[in-house]
């Protein structure tokens, strides 16, 4: 039975695609890290790290998209500008499948993050303009429930498709699962925003919004703080493969434990739900890093004990389990945080925000993955390092806010 609000679409068939949409980017990332080991052998066999520039640079591309995605979803309308994204990010995989330097893999996987971020963002908007309150809350849980099992699943799925037909034929596979979610909107879903309700495109409000939100220290700090836990998670997401192939020659396993992992982890948002009305946010994220840094920490004497590597892989299992955890612990309460004073420009602050820290978080990672040495090691110290400054933060935070003005 359809929904008068979403024109010819039943409620389950709407969930349904707003998860394939959502799925885009973790899709984009998760399914793609089985195919790093071809793909640095054959276009930068000289220096294999490189090979991980292919996570970052399309997360730098997502997040430079966030900032704009919403304003511009406001000025034309859902629609055009979710398959204005699909188009960039279908051109962008075509132009990694069809090419033959890592560089100009790169500059395609940038594309597409950049297009990538129109269904993901625009997708939320589209929601927001159907439904609202408890019923939206509902809604949105369904979508993401099917959401987090993507990357359970991506990397088998990937590492499938990889044993068939070739790393290319990965970028094969981005553009046949765009294709079907845009003819899909296309056909089944209307315009969500009514040209009466559009507001003009303004670059000027951009930046009044970022020096805003620079200017308020609890943004602030939640900003950095968030931008630090992306960072642990993409220096993670780049290294994780090549240490399951590498450090534990267990290359062929890590699409099985990866899966795994990411399905537990995803447990992480009940608990958060269960305690964050009776511990309170900011007490939540930071109680959250200090256990990651106690857990980093022990992480780093183990690895230079250097016990019998069942030891370390199953030390290692924990570790990164925790890291993935952390998210679920920290990221919606801190957007709660930094949005508790930007309601009166919420959807530009959300932008905003996560460009911000995407970004930032994709230039961290980076040297982090490319400091790969056979072993985790620079993983560790990586994550180590960036759980001491995001924890140290929150207790700054937490201070500064218990003074009195």
């Amino acid at each position: 039975m359809s929904d008068a609000r979403t024109n010819m679409m039943g409620r389950v068939e709407f969930i349904t695609l707003c998860a394939m949409m959502f799925a885009t980017i973790a899709f984009s990332i998760d399914a793609m890290l089985p195919a790093l080991p071809s793909i640095g052998a054959e276009l930068s066999p000289d220096a294999l790290n490189r090979a991980q520039l292919i996570v970052t640079s399309f997360v730098l591309g997502m997040g430079i998209g966030t900032a704009f995605t919403g304003p511009l979803s406001d000025a034309f309308g859902r629609k055009p500008v979710i398959l204005a994204g699909g188009a960039l990010y279908i051109i962008g995989a075509a132009v990694a499948w069809a090419s033959s330097s890592l560089e100009w893999v790169l500059a395609a996987r940038i594309a597409q993050g950049l297009g990538a971020a129109g269904p993901r963002i625009a997708t939320m908007a589209v929601i927001r303009d159907f439904y609202s309150g408890r019923e939206m809350a509902k809604l949105v849980s369904f979508v993401m429930i099917i959401f987090t099992l993507v990357p359970a699943f991506a990397p088998l799925l990937g590492a499938g498709i990889i044993a068939l037909f070739g790393w290319r034929s990965i970028f094969v596979a981005f553009i046949l699962f765009s294709l079907v979610s845009m003819v899909w909107m296309s056909v089944r879903l209307g315009e969500s925003l009514p040209v009466e309700n559009r507001r003009p495109f303004r670059a000027g409000l951009l930046w009044v919004a970022i020096k805003e939100l620079f200017a308020h220290p609890a943004v602030r700090m939640s900003m950095l703080v968030q931008t630090l836990i992306f960072g642990m998670l993409f220096s993670m997401l780049s290294s994780v493969q090549q240490i399951f192939d590498i450090s534990f020659q267990r290359g062929a396993e890590f699409p099985f434990w990866f899966g795994g992992i990411a399905l537990l982890s995803g447990t992480a948002g009940f608990l958060n739900a269960a305690l964050v009305m009776h511990i309170g946010m900011r007490r939540l994220v930071t109680v959250s890093l200090s256990v990651q840094v106690a857990l980093s920490g022990l992480m780093l004497v183990l690895w230079l004990m250097q016990p019998p590597q069942s030891i370390q892989f199953g030390a290692f299992m924990v570790w990164q389990f925790s890291v993935f955890f952390m998210m679920g612990m920290t990221i919606g309460n801190l957007n709660a945080i930094a949005m508790e004073p930007m309601g009166h420009i919420a959807g530009m602050a959300a932008s905003v925000m996560g460009a911000v820290s995407t970004v930032l978080a994709a230039v961290i990672a980076a040297p982090v993955g490319l400091a790969f040495d056979g072993t985790p090691l620079p993983l560790i110290i990586g994550v180590l390092v960036m759980a001491i400054v995001a924890a140290g933060l929150m207790l700054s935070l937490q201070r500064t806010e218990e003074q009195p003005v």
